[in-house]
């Protein structure tokens, strides 16, 4: 084996991806998939494997000079860019492909009349919008569903409905149709929505996918478990379609030109002194001001590096104060970063608008680092807010800019990173406390009691009216409960 090839195999992460084996042309041999490529891509050069394989495996593992890797998120990108690859490059050691299978398209016809939604294999070079293609079938069909419902389009197969064909048609009654064939909505304002169904299967509109996990999560609350156990699997589905999405997206390479060309146009939309290759972004996660956490992920030229994520218990706010929580994580990280004097991020992006900047900048400045660049992405609009005076109106970039695709995709693991950790701290409360020690208090009525009073210290500080009140602990468990925490 060549040392630059051993050098490569050593080097291998432990993660999902897609492995290209090179002969000694350089030409393209073989390409295969791995849920972790270090362990798959090794396992072709033990020396078990070489001497009990077939003829066709020992001609391949001979004939390897390098290879090449792209790391993906998840086994399905990996199944679809595989699929991809074998289809461009033809590598004679391939043969699972030769079938030309081909994998499941969401397509709208934007020149009918009243485009609509449709399943399809083939991707032709005409004026249709295409989104995927997906590895899993079913998830399409939901995601077809689901976007259907939301946005209000229509099923129909007729070119152009009227009131002939609404006769025979109850979607607007029982499936939200918003009916354009009979006038209910206009032809331009139906137009809107197949727009903004495109803007969603495109990745545009990652607040629909926040705005579930929301509703999911008010509905466990509620104890609404039938409701929240839907919306988490319309949630997982919609995931997982936007995940399989085998376009030149999933690939490490394809982001890190991007990402290249989204940082340095950052640098043009803010004036910054110089390119922001270093970018540290913060979220706060909380229920009613319980269990607050704020995260802080970093990015280096425009991509995330999870070795460098912190995250944060917040320590001095009590109650719903999201712009307060987000100026302690702010201080707590720049504070240490100061102190023992190591380098400062080029950008400091803030979840949330004009008041989450306000306070992060107003920590920053008390630090003494006024020269540290930090901004606000708004939820509404995508908006970059970037004046604390307000008086300079946001920066609003087209949905197709890579400036904007960093700071959402960054912004986007943020909130991922501070939910998982909220998460994990409000499952372990509710699994240890002292509230365990009480007759008659299972793992039900205690969730409720915590997500009710956000702790035992205010539970004990509560009337026994207060504890009556709480729906599903009545007077009898009020009382228990009342006498044991005194």
């Amino acid at each position: 084996m060549n040392p630059k090839l051993q050098t490569k195999l050593d080097e291998l992460p432990k993660k999902p991806g897609v492995y290209l084996m090179r002969d000694r042309n350089g030409r393209v041999i073989y390409v295969g998939k791995a849920k972790s490529l270090r362990s798959r891509v090794r396992n072709y050069f033990q020396k078990g494997t070489l001497r009990s394989a077939d003829p066709k495996l020992r001609g391949l593992i001979k004939s390897i000079e390098d290879l090449d890797i792209i790391v993906v998120h998840n086994e399905a990108e990996a199944v679809l860019s595989e699929g991809r690859l074998i289809k461009e490059y033809r590598p004679r050691y391939n043969v699972a492909f030769k079938d030309d299978k081909r994998f499941m398209l969401l397509t709208i016809n934007p020149d009918e009349p009243l485009p609509r939604l449709r399943l399809g294999r083939i991707q032709r070079k005409d004026s249709h919008r295409y989104f995927g293609p997906y590895a899993s079938a079913n998830s399409t069909r939901s995601t077809k569903d689901f976007v259907e419902r939301r946005y209000g389009l229509r099923q129909c197969r007729a070119r152009e409905p009227g009131e002939h064909e609404y006769k025979h048609c109850m979607a607007d009654i029982i499936r939200t149709c918003s009916a354009p064939c009979v006038g209910k909505i206009s032809p331009e304002a139906y137009r809107e929505r197949v727009d903004e169904a495109s803007a969603f299967l495109r990745g545009e509109r990652p607040d629909v996918l926040k705005e579930l996990q929301e509703q999911m999560e008010a509905a466990s609350e509620k104890l609404k478990f039938e409701k929240a156990a839907q919306l988490r699997d319309t949630l997982l589905t919609l995931r997982r379609t936007v995940k399989q999405r085998a376009s030149g997206t999933s690939s490490r390479a394809f982001h890190k030109d991007r990402a290249a060309e989204g940082i340095q146009e950052l640098q043009r939309v803010l004036t910054l002194p110089t390119v922001p290759r270093v970018i540290e972004t913060f979220d706060i996660s909380n229920i009613s001001g319980t269990y607050s956490v704020a995260s802080m992920v970093c990015a280096v030229d425009g991509l995330p590096r999870p070795q460098r994520y912190r995250r944060f218990r917040i320590k001095t706010i009590e109650g719903p104060n999201d712009p307060a929580m987000m100026g302690e994580a702010v201080e707590r990280r720049y504070k240490r970063l100061r102190d023992e004097n190591l380098p400062m991020p080029d950008l400091i992006v803030l979840d949330g608008g004009i008041t989450q900047l306000r306070a992060g900048r107003a920590k920053l400045d008390e630090l003494g680092l006024e020269h540290v660049p930090a901004v606000g992405l708004a939820k509404r609009f995508e908006e970059i807010v970037w004046d604390v005076t307000n008086l300079s109106p946001a920066i609003r970039l087209p949905m197709d800019s890579n400036a904007l695709q960093v700071l959402q995709r960054i912004r986007d693991e943020a909130h991922r990173f501070a939910l998982t950790y909220h998460r994990k701290l409000r499952e372990k409360r509710i699994r240890a406390s002292r509230l365990d020690e009480i007759e008659g208090i299972g793992d039900k009525r205690k969730e409720i009691l915590l997500a009710h009073f956000g702790s035992v210290d205010r539970m004990k500080k509560a009337s026994l009216e207060e504890l009556e009140a709480v729906k599903g602990i009545g007077k009898k468990y009020a009382q228990i409960l009342k006498n044991a925490l005194q």
